[in-house]
């Protein structure tokens, strides 16, 4: 059972969404009065797939996971090689995608994702998550995520281009920049991505990120989800890790004990160019049944 102030329960025995549930029709309406110009940006960082070039490894991405891989099926090559065409000067391209988000583009967490104990969040049993996915708190009950996005430029308001490798954000930071309403996406700009130009060995070597404080003080705000251009939304170690004990994991804390989702690995720096704070945040992941994630393309319509 979770420990501490949490959300099992708030939205009945059955939840699976957590704070998603925040987004009502009212909610939903509300925030579409967020965007002034109609200016739509991309917030999500590019996949390059292949499996004879470095393309994959171009991209930000924490090491030991699997890139990318994109693989054709049929191309312009086979045509010129004296495949059939499919009809009378007809000729078709067919590729296959294969995607782990996690760690390696731009992604939604899955409430499935991780726990602590024998449950998942909301009391689901662990022994739910088999082999072939989870049957309980998978991503495909995400739907269309439509909501308030809230950018917290946390180097901009410190007068730098990103946070140094081993700065947890703290709360009153975060509180300097915004309050939150219920059902906001509290959106967070590390800046960390731009590290990885200048030298990949930089970026792994830890990451900035939230504080265990910083997560509580967005829970107690009810946002309706957490989403941040760095690989885990709480920092990391050289090794990969969160330094933080397991009450205070980032992860368990929101997906776990409240039912935030978490976006993780968001290219933000457009957005926080625009010089805005308040925008229309809008994503929906792709609906795999059992998924632990889904890569995501969220926008941002200022």
């Amino acid at each position: 059972m979770a420990t501490e102030p949490n959300n099992w329960g708030r939205f009945g025995p059955d939840d699976q969404r957590g704070t998603l549930n925040l987004l009502t029709p009212a909610v939903v309406l509300d925030a579409l009065r967020s965007a002034t110009t109609g200016q739509v940006l991309s917030l999500a960082m590019p996949i390059r797939g292949a499996t004879s070039s470095p393309a994959p490894g171009t991209v930000p991405h924490l090491p030991g996971r699997p890139l990318p891989q994109h693989f054709m099926s049929v191309d312009g090559g086979d045509y010129a090689a004296g495949a059939r065409p499919i009809g009378q000067g007809l000729r078709v391209a067919d590729d296959a995608l294969v995607v782990t988000c996690h760690g390696t583009t731009t992604h939604m967490d899955a409430l499935c994702h991780m726990w602590s104990g024998d449950e998942l969040y909301n009391g689901h049993p662990a022994a739910r998550v088999r082999s072939y996915g989870a049957t309980r708190c998978g991503i495909e009950h995400v739907g269309g995520v439509v909501a308030r996005g809230v950018l917290f430029d946390v180097p901009g308001l410190l007068g730098l281009d990103h946070l140094p490798a081993g700065y947890r954000v703290p709360a009153g930071v975060l509180a300097e920049i915004a309050e939150p309403r219920a059902g906001d996406v509290a959106v967070v700009r590390t800046g960390w991505p731009v590290v990885w130009e200048r030298s990949r060995e930089e970026y792994w070597s830890g990451q900035p990120g939230l504080s265990a404080e910083a997560g509580r003080w967005l829970a107690a705000h009810d946002v309706a989800a957490v989403a941040c251009d760095n690989a885990a939304v709480g920092g990391l170690n050289a090794r990969g890790l969160a330094d933080e004990p397991l009450a205070d994991d980032l992860h368990l804390l929101l997906l776990h004990r409240h039912g935030i989702h978490l976006v993780e690995m968001l290219w933000l720096e457009e957005l926080a160019a625009a010089g805005r704070t308040e925008f229309v945040f809008v994503a929906a992941p792709l609906r795999i049944e059992g998924g632990t994630g889904s890569p995501l393309s969220p926008l941002a319509i200022l």
